[in-house]
């Protein structure tokens, strides 16, 4: 059956000459067709299309390195779309008339881009991904992002106050890993847009809804949901190295796993921990002011040597500069 299917679609293909490699049956086969009457489907020549392990993707770096575009002959691509160099189009993908693909990307089998969108370097879709929609306005992405397995991005919003016809916007950045079966949002209106800042972890299921705007290096665990105009900040700065917790954001220690994480030696988290101890967690906080408590880890004679410890000072004294709003509130505990 797949292979009838295959046979049927090439004839849609105006003199063009594949090899395909088949995901189905691990073999390579050649195949030729014309049809002048019937117009271009394409807006890049059709290449095979095959994943890096098949077992003819010799054959496939091959016939790239002539044309670096690799459309699969049953992929859906409009001859308006803009596509880059050294894109992969698998099987059964869709690509609209006013999308525009950047250099590099890759469309897993089954996954779609639609309406006014425009794709940056190096993204990758991943089965049954869908970014945006038939809709006035606009869906932008970034470089580097990955879109999971049945990931649905920048499509019309879910706010009764929407009226049809009105221009919405989603405007993702770069290195962005958006899991599967997330939903991401247009705006509501024209006058905003929904924001995905950059470096995020958004985990699988999770919910960004219409007008929302989300920073730079947030994780967001498996099914988070945020309504519409959530703004993701807190509303006083956080001390560096630390961890908060809570709708009001309240200091809870060190983050020891990411200091583990960015190579930060037990040495030096040793001795964050001992300056974090002293200046948030002294044995009788009515004794010494917060400033004071500052100054004697600034010239305290092994821990002033750290450099992770001194960075860790300077952000606290830059929150208290001028026009800042100070550090998040945090909890006096009695000894340690």
């Amino acid at each position: 059956m797949a292979a009838a299917t295959n046979s049927i679609l090439l004839k849609l293909k105006p003199n063009i000459k594949t090899k395909i490699c088949n995901p189905l049956f691990g073999f390579a086969r050649s195949s030729s067709s014309a049809s002048p009457s019937i117009p271009h489907l394409f807006s890049a020549t059709a290449l095979p299309y095959a994943d890096a392990d098949s077992d003819c993707s010799s054959e496939i770096k091959a016939t790239a390195d002539a044309n670096p575009n690799l459309i699969h002959p049953s992929a859906d691509v409009h001859p308006n779309a803009v596509i880059g160099h050294g894109v992969s189009v698998g099987p059964f993908c869709t690509i609209g008339s006013s999308v525009k693909l950047g250099n590099g990307c890759r469309l897993y089998p089954g996954s779609h881009v639609f309406g006014d969108t425009e794709i940056g370097d190096h993204c990758l879709l991943m089965p049954g991904a869908v970014v945006g929609d038939h809709l006035p306005g606009r869906t932008v992405l970034g470089c580097n992002n990955v879109i999971g397995h049945h990931a649905v991005i920048g499509v019309k919003c879910q706010d009764l106050k929407y009226k049809p016809g009105d221009e919405c916007f989603l405007h993702i950045g770069d290195n962005n890993e958006i899991r599967e079966h997330t939903s991401i949002h247009r705006s509501s209106k024209s006058s905003d847009k929904t924001v995905i800042g950059d470096n995020n972890l958004i985990m699988g299921s999770c919910h960004i809804a219409h007008d929302c705007n989300i920073g730079n290096n947030n994780i967001f665990a498996n099914n988070t949901l945020l309504a519409g105009h959530a703004v993701v900040e807190v509303s006083q700065d956080v001390p560096k190295y630390t961890m908060v917790v809570g709708e009001r954001a309240e200091l809870r220690g060190l983050n020891l796993e990411g200091l583990r994480r960015n190579g930060f030696t037990a040495t030096e988290i040793k001795s964050l921990r001992t300056a974090y101890r002293n200046i948030f967690m002294p044995v009788d906080s009515n004794s010494t002011s917060f400033e004071e408590r500052i100054t004697k880890v600034e010239e305290d004679k092994e821990l002033g040597k750290i450099p992770a410890v001194c960075s860790m000072i300077q952000s606290l004294r830059d929150s208290f500069a001028q026009n800042r709003r100070g550090i998040c509130k945090f909890r006096y505990f009695s000894g340690s």
